[in-house]
């Protein structure tokens, strides 16, 4: 178990690997569950962004979340790793388990989630800084100051990222020089740095080329047996090409008395990639999919 203190609040989250199988509701053994949500809602002040969302995502998998804007996507996603913190009129009722232990605890700390459960986010955000040190950036904040380490950790970074042999020879050049596929890469490469257990990717390609979509989606299919992966796509296509599993979010609204009304997130079906997509059990989802409704 990971225990440190910062902030004032002592940390303990548990170690990948100590995750044995105890959950007796997993559908197969060899399944391991990262994170259980269960009866998730999420709220910006009196606004419900989300309603009881619950499922369960698997290690070393890629699970898509898809959905028409405003169903609560990226706000679950962010919800994993705590982003939402940062809004001060946030809160949630619920709970989400990581490795069974509850994300939101009292003794858990939010720094030490985010650097467990990495972001990459919708649009590359290259440090004004070196190729090398925005690599380099998040190693050195947790303590590593040796110059063949860090070398090490940048090396290894940018090839898990797939960007080592473009870039290799200008290491010392700005970041901010990158081409937007490459700097998306960067960005990935600079949250693998820091050795995460989960990934999570808020529409990483939706500012991308083909060509650059098709490296990232290459990217994580290379690097998803050792990262688990929640990417937030409105690229049904995408997501078909590249998850293991998808969970399909839609807007729920409620109509009040005067002609205002409501409007909350929902996921109407969670399930593996193939069966969303060709056998869908929710006639909203078939619809999705389908094209029907956007």
């Amino acid at each position: 178990m990971e225990q440190q203190e910062r902030d004032g609040v002592t940390t303990r989250l548990p170690e990948p690997a100590a995750l044995a199988d105890t959950s007796a509701e997993v559908p197969e053994k060899h399944l391991v569950p990262v994170f259980d949500a269960k009866s998730v809602s999420i709220f910006y002040g009196s606004f419900r962004a989300v309603t009881d969302v619950s499922l369960t995502i698997y290690e070393h998998e890629i699970t898509a979340f898809i959905g028409s804007s405003g169903s609560g996507k990226s706000t679950v996603l962010r919800a994993f790793n705590r982003m939402n913190d940062l809004v001060p009129i946030a809160h949630m009722d619920g709970e989400i388990d990581y490795r069974g232990v509850s994300l939101y605890g009292p003794d858990v700390s939010p720094v030490a989630v985010r650097r467990r459960i990495g972001m990459v986010f919708q649009k590359p955000n290259p440090f004004p800084k070196s190729i090398y040190e925005n690599v380099a950036y998040g190693p050195r904040i947790n303590g590593i100051r040796k110059k063949s380490h860090l070398d090490e950790i940048v090396e290894s970074s940018l090839q898990k990222a797939a960007l080592w042999d473009e870039v290799k020879d200008r290491l010392n050049k700005s970041g901010l020089g990158l081409s937007g596929g490459q700097a998306q890469r960067l960005c990935i490469a600079r949250t693998l740095a820091v050795e995460p257990d989960v990934v999570l990717m808020d529409e990483p390609c939706s500012a991308l080329d083909p060509i650059a979509t098709g490296r990232i989606e290459d990217l994580m299919h290379e690097i998803k047996s050792q990262y688990t992966i929640v990417i937030v796509t409105h690229n049904m296509q995408q997501a078909t090409r590249v998850s293991d599993r998808t969970a399909f979010f839609s807007v729920l609204r409620n109509e009040k008395p005067g002609g205002n009304d409501t409007r909350t997130g929902v996921l109407v079906e969670y399930g593996t990639t193939q069966q969303i997509f060709e056998d869908p059990h929710d006639s909203r989802t078939q619809a999705y999919v389908t094209g029907r409704i956007g």
